[in-house]
């Protein structure tokens, strides 16, 4: 119960970014109101690898949104990534949190044979070569 709080509140502050009195009291009201789920047996490592993307996710975020205004994007490709089989629910939401939340890319659908379909915004075509 404690993780799945952590996780929410962190994610309410990648979010909105504000760390006033206020928002913290907002953002911890609603990490309280949600419904708990009762989660499956989660490797430690598994989480300390999720919070080591997170915070990588951070500044490539601002990384590409400076790309992106500097040098504009004009393509878009769909690919598919592979994904961890037998993920719990937490993780793979974590996985779609983090590729969405950068802004080059959305996930477009999970498939439970574990992958993603990603869609990319690219600066140049790729070139297909026989």
């Amino acid at each position: 119960m404690i993780g799945q709080f952590i996780l929410r509140i962190v994610i309410w502050f990648l979010l909105t970014a504000n760390f006033s009195i206020t928002n913290i009291i907002i953002g911890v009201s609603i990490s309280l109101i949600m419904p708990y789920y009762r989660s499956e047996n989660v490797r430690f490592k598994d989480i300390l690898r999720g919070i080591g993307r997170l915070i990588k996710a951070v500044p490539q975020a601002y990384v590409e949104s400076l790309e992106m205004i500097l040098q504009p994007h004009k393509y878009e490709e769909v690919v598919i990534e592979k994904a961890k089989y037998r993920r719990s629910a937490a993780l793979v939401f974590l996985d779609i949190f983090l590729i969405t939340f950068t802004p080059k890319t959305i996930v477009l659908s999970h498939h439970d044979e574990g992958w993603y379909l990603v869609h990319h915004v690219i600066k140049r075509q790729k070139r297909n070569n026989p």
